[in-house]
């Protein structure tokens, strides 16, 4: 699989004066590389001879991102406008590793619209897909991807979109995704009114025939669909996830099919919910920055209150990852309680057990911050022991 580790350099690197992010502690110490892996652990503030002085930045794990659009916006960076796949891949990589990101789930959308007019859209997750595992078998990727599949439920074309995802592809996540118009993310039809108007530039009555015709399909197809993507997930021995939760009868189908994750449920009721099962709630990182969501549904920081935050995705805002992890961290006087959100828990929630923490015989999969005012600055990128930012 494209994430699996392989041993990227065999050359010793000793990056020494940092301030070392555990697991529930920060220290001030070193560390040694050796052939791609952590080999040793010390403290203190020494500098041996040829080691790399971090004058005392944080040394953390790299950051694992299990839900991201970034690289939608690549391959399309202008409605209409479509972009070279190789050249978008690499953007979308080279973005994330100077964001401290060393591991990244890259989400692809599975179901389609074909007879859907303006609001119509097209496959494109197979050939995506082929491009990131051969570019990532070259050797001309930063960072270790894997696949996420947003398997949408409201669509035309989901399960044969699905039956061309093989073992071997890389696929590590499969989504739970339900658009249908009035429920979840979209149970106030009036914002997504203002959202599909604003996007789409529809007219009212093509809202309002497009909320009819998907509502119409969804009663056909939801059933079949749902069992569709809960069987591909087994297939590929991939993470099942939900997304949008809402309520508890939600949490409860996503229990029964086995999800380990919960991406955005949009209520705190939700949330508390999939705590009682034992899924782990995801959150988005620019909801936390803004202090709120954008859809209107229940805030990250609500939720970080609560002590129902697992695990931070960017989502739509590479860049909002290590930012919302330090501001999390800061605002619960613990650093590394806010940098386990993006670690050591994403790791663990789909069963990375070779990164996401800083230990002997891990990967060294590193990320060099310096912290300056309100301000996290991802100084450095490590991905096997290479640094790639």
């Amino acid at each position: 699989m494209p994430h699996d580790l392989r041993p990227l350099q065999s050359r010793e690197t000793v990056l020494a004066n940092a301030r070392l992010v555990l697991e529930t502690e920060t220290v001030p110490g070193c560390l040694l590389v050796r052939d791609g892996r952590i080999a040793a652990i010390d403290t203190g503030t020494t500098v041996p001879r040829g080691a790399e002085d971090l004058d005392g930045d944080l040394l953390a794990p790299g950051l694992i991102e299990l839900h991201t659009d970034n690289l939608e916006r690549h391959l399309e960076p202008r409605p209409g406008v479509v972009w070279p796949q190789a050249s978008a891949i690499l953007a979308h990589d080279a973005e994330l590793a100077g964001c401290g990101v060393t591991t990244v789930f890259d989400a692809l959308r599975v179901g389609s619209l074909v007879d859907a007019g303006r609001v119509g859209y097209g496959k494109y997750a197979r050939p995506i897909a082929t491009a990131i595992t051969a570019m990532a078998g070259d050797g001309l990727l930063r960072l270790r991807h894997g696949i996420h599949l947003r398997a949408e439920v409201c669509s035309e074309t989901l399960e044969a979109e699905l039956a061309e995802f093989h073992d071997g592809d890389g696929v590590g996540i499969v989504s739970v995704m339900d658009h249908t118009p009035g429920q979840r993310q979209f149970t106030d039809i009036a914002r997504q009114r203002t959202y599909a108007v604003g996007r789409r530039g529809l007219t009212d009555d093509e809202f309002e025939a497009h909320v009819a015709a998907m509502r119409a399909l969804s009663a056909r197809v939801a059933p079949r669909h749902e069992a569709a993507i809960v069987a591909a997930a087994r297939r590929l021995g991939a993470t099942l996830a939900s997304h949008d939760d809402t309520t508890e009868a939600h949490v409860a189908a996503s229990a029964t099919h086995g999800a380990r994750v919960a991406e955005f449920p949009t209520t705190l009721a939700a949330a508390r919910a999939c705590r009682a099962v034992g899924i782990a709630v995801i959150a988005g990182a620019p909801n936390l920055l803004r202090g709120g969501s954008h859809s209107g549904n229940v805030a990250a920081r609500t939720l970080a209150d609560a002590g129902l935050l697992d695990i931070l995705s960017s989502d739509y805002a590479p860049a909002s990852l290590l930012a919302a992890a330090v501001a999390l961290g800061r605002e619960a006087g613990d650093l590394a309680l806010g940098l386990r959100t993006v670690t050591a828990a994403p790791a663990d929630a789909v069963g990375l057990a070779d990164r996401g923490r800083l230990a002997p015989g891990l990967a060294a999969d590193l990320v060099r911050i310096r912290l300056a005012g309100n301000l996290a600055i991802a100084r450095g990128t490590w991905v096997g022991g290479r640094r790639v930012a």
